[in-house]
């Protein structure tokens, strides 16, 4: 029997359940045994509890059972966004509400803006890029802070539609 016939036995073997094999030709003899001694690995992975509430009868109970206290909300609900269109970044950089920092702002809350109206300036890589309303309507929210960074796509301004 050549060498590589004997590794593809022991390949074969180890991949099977057979635990020991003798093969005999003339002279040649080979035993190939394998050991499938079971290992048990335990795995800790640690659990998140949650409260559970406590489960509930199929059927109504005949007898009126005393009610629990409800129990107290985790956070308060949160306020209710203010409905509009959102005007968005077109570009990355730094939002300014102003021109420059002794000059007024471009809009305030409640101010009407007309759609091709510049909104705010965005510096990006030096460069002062005016962005401009693209609906016209009443400025309902400021939503980034002034002289802050901005991603693509982030809301600037809510407008409400007239």
């Amino acid at each position: 029997m050549e060498y590589k016939q004997i590794q593809e036995l022991i390949k074969t073997i180890n991949k099977s359940n057979i635990s020991e094999l003798s093969i005999e030709e003339g002279d040649f003899k080979i035993t190939i045994r394998q050991d499938h001694a079971e290992q048990t690995q335990f795995v800790s992975v640690p659990q998140q509890y949650q409260a559970m509430p406590a489960p509930q009868p199929a059927y109504a109970p005949a007898a009126p059972v005393a009610a629990q206290p409800a129990a107290a909300p985790l956070a308060p609900p949160a306020p209710a966004a203010p409905t509009g269109i959102t005007i968005k970044s077109p570009m990355i950089g730094t939002f300014y509400r102003s021109p420059s920092p002794d000059k007024p702002v471009f809009v305030n809350v409640g101010d009407e803006v007309k759609a091709g109206q510049v909104v705010c300036i965005i510096e990006a890589m030096k460069l002062f890029n005016e962005i401009e309303s693209e609906v016209s309507g009443r400025l309902v929210k400021v939503v980034a802070d002034d002289s802050s960074p901005v991603e693509y796509d982030q809301p600037l301004f809510i407008v409400e539609p007239m």
